[in-house]
This record gives C-alpha cells, structure tokens and sequence, in this order.
C-alpha cells in the first residue's frame, strides 16, 4: 500500500491501513454486487455467435409479465440491427434499438427473471486484462466481502484489500462503517480520448444514499469526524448526492449521476480515500489527481512504477488520508 499524505509518500502494508484511520472516523463503503453480466448466444437468423454483457435493466419501462426491458453491450461478428432475436439459454433477447452511446435496448423473454437466469448461465465479466475466461472461483473473488445489492458489471476494487479482519478491527477502533450503493457500469473504465477533459462525455451510473447513511455523514460532519470512501464509486457517489444548502452533507434518495471529477474541484463531503492504482487517460485517475493534487498524484505513481506496484482491479492499494 502506497500511502500519499500532502505530497509525502511511504510504502505500507494494506494490513496496517485499520491503525491508519483515525478513531471516530466515518468508513464509507459501495455495496454493490458484481451480476453475472456476460452471457453467449447465437442469432435466429444466421446462427451467428453473439456475446452479451447485460448492463442493466431499464427501470423507467414497466416490466411485462416474462419480458424484461435491458441495456448491454453487444459484440458479433456482423451488424445487429432492431428486430434481431437472439437465442441465448434460458432466455430469448430481440434487439429494440441501438443508442448513441453504443449500447443496445433489449427485450428479454424469460420464465425465470433475467437475474435469475444470468446467476444460473452467465458469468462474471472479469477485466478483459486479465486474458482468460472467467472461473467458478471469480464468482466470490471477484465480490467485495460486504457486497450486497446485485447490479454492477465491475466491482469496486479498493474494497477487495477489506476482508472480515480489517472490519473488525475498524468496528474496534470505534469507528464507524456505513454503505452506499452505485452500480459500476462499463463506462467506468471508457478512456477519456479529448485534449480538455471538459469535452468528455462522462457515463452516467445509479446510485442510492439511505437515510442512515444521510444521517451518519450529518453526525460525523457535527462531530469533526473524516469520512473515509473506500473507492472512487463511493467518492462519485456522495459527492453527486451533497446537499447544496448545508456543506459537507449530503441527501438521501436514488438517483443517477455523471458527475466527473477532475483537479480544480471542490470536494464538500469526503475526507479520505482508499483506491487502487489506474490508467493513463482515465476519469478515475482525473478524480484521484483532484483528491490528492496533480503534481503530488504524478509523484506517487512514478514511486509506484518504479517500485513495481501492482496496477488496476486486482493490484495494490493506495492510501489518501487527507485531500489536498
């Protein structure tokens, strides 16, 4: 774990990071659970191979009895047009529309529930980087040991590092451990391919802030307490739900965000971040060089590489105890 404090840096061990977080301290966590997202099928009308990955269900259109309206993202080896059914197992996707964003509109058929059916025949869509298909093993791997509500299609990797222990320990320390839930889409990890960031057409995600954690957040803002986010989704999540009336706080309710975090903005809710290490041209590394500072982000990943670091969703830790 690379620990960057104001521009001082040390290498530490994840284990220590329970004794880094100052008693009373308000811990934050995404609940979000990985879905078995990807699933194969082949068309009705050529018998041609398609992949699915099934981003999520399209809440604002009301559910027929064994139909299901979803977004995904598809890939074949020729252009799916609407009316496009796909015969995958367990279920039946006819393609509605394609939308600006790449992504398809898909009518489901299914006697199960489309969860239901992907829990059964998908399979978890582990990082592409990775180069290999996915293992019953990557079912638990790949999942947060507090991971909860199904809906995301990536975990929150800085909360792999957590297991029972480390909470445990947190919880005797005093400290206090509440959740929010966004639902990683794979726009997360969409290169930014702009000069100015401003120009970037940044994804959007859902997201929901409970009432106790509403209330957690107003008590720890009272009390002078750090509110620590265990990821960037927590950090993107509680800052798009701040209370623009009342500083530092924040208002309970499901929503959507795109909010894009880059150096020059004015964080109000979150103190300290736990996170991974990302790439070169990403909005998650923008957000942590806003967090931390540019030139201090810039320092801490030239000591990582060169002390051989482990990158991206199944590497190495880095510990911001105090934004810039």
């Amino acid at each position: 774990m690379l620990v960057l404090d104001r521009g001082e840096i040390s290498d530490r061990r994840i284990a220590e990071w329970p004794d880094q977080v100052p008693r009373g301290a308000l811990v934050v966590l995404n609940d979000t659970r990985v879905i078995k997202a990807r699933a194969f099928g082949n068309r009705r009308d050529t018998g041609g191979r398609v992949e699915l990955l099934l981003v999520e269900p399209i809440r604002e259109q009301p559910r027929h009895e064994g139909r299901e309206t979803w977004r995904a993202l598809l890939r074949a080896g020729s252009v799916l047009r609407s009316g496009t059914c796909i015969d995958s197992e367990g279920f039946t996707a006819r393609v509605v529309e394609r939308a600006d964003d790449g992504t398809f509109v898909l009518e489901l058929t299914t006697s199960l529930g489309v969860l239901a059916v992907l829990d059964k025949f998908g399979s978890v869509p582990i990082p592409p980087y990775l180069h290999r298909s996915a293992e019953p093993v990557d079912a638990e791997r790949y999942q947060t040991v507090y991971a909860g509500r199904s809906g995301s299609v990536a975990a929150p990797t800085a909360g792999l590092h957590l297991t029972a222990d480390c909470l445990e320990r947190l919880a005797g320390r005093e400290v206090e451990i509440a959740t929010v839930t966004l639902h990683i889409g794979p726009g997360t990890f969409k290169p930014v391919t702009t000069d100015d960031l401003d120009h970037h057409t940044m994804h959007e995600e859902w997201f929901e802030v409970s009432e106790q954690l509403a209330a957690s957040v107003r008590d720890a803002h009272r009390r002078g307490a750090p509110v620590v986010a265990i990821g960037t989704t927590v950090v993107r999540a509680l800052e798009s739900a701040r209370d623009g009336h009342h500083g530092g706080l924040i208002r309970p309710g499901a929503s959507r965000t795109r909010l894009l975090i880059q150096p020059g903005y004015a964080f109000e809710v979150v103190d300290s971040l736990l996170t991974n290490f990302h790439m070169p041209k990403s909005t998650l590394l923008a957000l942590v060089s806003a967090f931390a500072g540019h030139r201090q982000t810039l320092s801490a990943y030239r000591h990582a590489v060169m002390q051989q670091y482990r990158f991206l969703s199944y590497g190495d830790a880095m510990w911001i105890p105090r934004r810039a």
